[in-house]
Formats: structure tokens, sequence, C-alpha cells
């Protein structure tokens, strides 16, 4: 059966003429899913008995609900464990900044790229979300929060582009002016370092930042760190990030994970500096997170100060990803390992 609500509105616009009903039902359809954010046919108040059983019998919605919330008395960070009816969960990460209300969210349970410092991956990737679970993520937290969600990254559980094809139709889905309506150009795509989804991606060509998580400045470290690295290796990420930025013109972010003693010393930035030459681009640092099942370490403020510098007398652009979330373990799989364990 068809989950209507991982439809776009062009596919749910087919679906319903196709099953001998008017168009304009897929707008009012697409308003109860996206906008309202109903569970069930039952919620949708202006359609006939008859169709919402003709609906319920060849379709369904896909549904999901808040299990645990918890709110940082640090900074007000809201995370959330969303539950599905299967059974599985993901987390999504609600963050507050001055230019407005960020997302953070997950397109798969678990994950299988088994990246070393990221919780995420422990316990492998269980499935995908539907796209329509991935925007029920938003419709959830920002029901309960009461304010609209205007930024969202895609840097939860999970791999975006190991997803492309729900990911696609969520980045479609929640720009509809008919949805949430959210601009491409407040949406943040991190991936691992899938080549053929950034190709894919740059297929789209929507104005969203696509983020890459590269960590290390050569082979030898990102490959002990980053499984995936032993499939695509720097050089073709990166010859596939030219590729999408010729395509795109968006300036990319590259996400760095400061390990101590691992990835940090200065002539590690200088050779990061270097492999990014001739890439619009600008560098994320992120001091790691101290994962209980894993070894690594965050480097110290010196150590950072240090790495910056070096970057910047290169000429690339770098800052420090500010720390959120602390005391709720608001870093991606954290919380839902704590579930599982």
């Amino acid at each position: 059966m068809q989950d209507l609500r991982s439809l776009t509105y062009t596919e749910l616009e087919k679906f319903i003429i196709d099953i001998g009903e008017a168009r304009f039902r897929a707008g009012q359809i697409f308003s109860w899913l996206h906008q309202k954010g109903a569970m069930c046919f039952d919620d949708m108040t202006n359609l006939s008995k008859p169709l919402k059983e003709k609906l319920s019998a060849i379709s369904y919605i896909s549904r999901a609900h808040i299990e645990e919330k918890y709110v940082s008395k640090l900074d007000g960070t809201v995370k959330y464990l969303i539950g599905f009816d299967d059974g599985e969960c993901v987390e999504t990460v609600i963050m507050r900044y001055h230019h407005g209300i960020t997302a953070c969210i997950s397109s798969q349970v678990g994950c299988r790229m088994g990246c070393r410092f990221c919780a995420s991956t422990i316990g492998g990737k269980k499935r995908d979300l539907l796209s329509g679970e991935i925007i029920l993520q938003l419709i959830l937290a920002q029901n309960d929060i009461g304010e609209r969600i205007s930024n969202i990254v895609m840097m939860g559980i999970g791999e975006p582009l190991d997803n492309f094809e729900n990911v696609k139709r969520f980045l479609i889905n929640v720009n509809d002016e008919r949805g949430l309506n959210i601009g491409y150009r407040h949406i943040s795509l991190s991936t691992c370092g899938v080549v053929p989804g950034i190709d894919e991606l740059s297929k789209m060509n929507i104005p969203i930042t696509l983020s890459i998580s590269l960590h290390a400045p050569n082979d030898e470290i990102r490959s002990t760190t980053m499984p995936v690295n032993n499939r695509w290796p720097i050089s073709e990420l990166l010859a596939a990030c030219k590729r999408y930025q010729a395509v795109t013109t968006r300036r990319i972010s590259f996400e760095y994970a400061m390990i101590d003693g691992v990835n940090d010393s200065t002539e590690n930035a200088r050779e990061l500096a270097r492999r990014l030459g001739g890439i619009m681009c600008h560098v994320n640092l992120i001091p790691v997170n101290n994962v209980a099942e894993r070894d690594y370490k965050k480097s110290n403020a010196d150590t950072i100060k240090r790495f910056i510098k070096a970057l910047e007398d290169a000429g690339i652009v770098a800052t420090v990803r500010r720390e959120l979330g602390s005391d709720i373990s608001a870093s991606c799989g954290q919380l839902r390992q704590k579930r599982l364990v």
C-alpha cells in the first residue's frame, strides 16, 4: 500500500486522479498531511466518508509520535526520541539561534556507514525512513514547541544520500508552499561522502547547502575513522564536490571533527588546506563528542585555535561549531543508543 504522506504533490495528484477522484482533492489531502499533521483519514473533516473509506482500502498515512522529550537547562535545546508504529525510533533536535529555530533531523533508523566517532552507527542500519516519516519529525516538533521551524539540517541519524529517493521527495515536499514551505536556502544536507548521491543531488540543482563530513586531511587517517573512504577516497569525493559546485554555484561546507591526537595537528590543517584549494568552501570544526562506546576524545581549545590559524593563513575560512544540549545527549545517536542498551 502507498503512504500518501510520502508522495510529492504531483504524485499525490496523479494518485487521486487515477482512482477517479477530482484533482482538487489532492490539495485538501496534501494540506492535511503536511500543514495540519493528520495521522489518519478520519482527521480530514472536509473529505466525505466514502472517499475516506476508499483511501483507507488502498493507501495509508505514515505516523509517528514523541516517545521522549528532553530540554537542556543550559541553552533551551530540545531533543526528541521519535517513535514509529513498527517500534523503531530516531532522534530530532531543536536548536535556537538568533536567525531562527533549526531542526536537526534523521533520515534512517541507524546507519551502515560505520564512522568510528559517531554513536548513530553502533548497531548498524535498521531501515530507511520514508519521506513522510522524515517530515513527521518537523511536524511533531513544530506542533510541540508551538513555533515555526525555519531551518533544517539533515545531520541526525543516518546517511541521507544512502536513502536518496526518500530524501529527494522530502526536500521537494518540505519546500512546497502548500506544505511547510521551508526555503531550500534554509536547508543543509550532510553526507559522509556517498559520491553517486552527490552527483544525483546535483541533478536536482536546488540551492541547499551541501555539507561534507570530511574529518581528515588524507586517506590514511580518513579510512581508519570512516570506512566509506575505502569506497570513495578523498580525491573522488572532492572531484564530486567540484562537479556539484559547477552546477549549483553554492559554497560547500566541510565538517571536521577535531579528535585529540588523530587529525588535529597543525600539519593536518595545512594538508587539509591544500586539499581544499580551488573549492569555494567553509570548514566547520566540531570538537568530537565523547561517546561511551568509542575511545575518541575532543581536541583541547589551544589545539583548535592553532588549527584554525593554519587554515586561515592558507585562505580557508573556518569556524568552530557551537556546542548545544550537552546535558541532554543532544548529539545524534546518543539518546537512541541509551534506549537500546
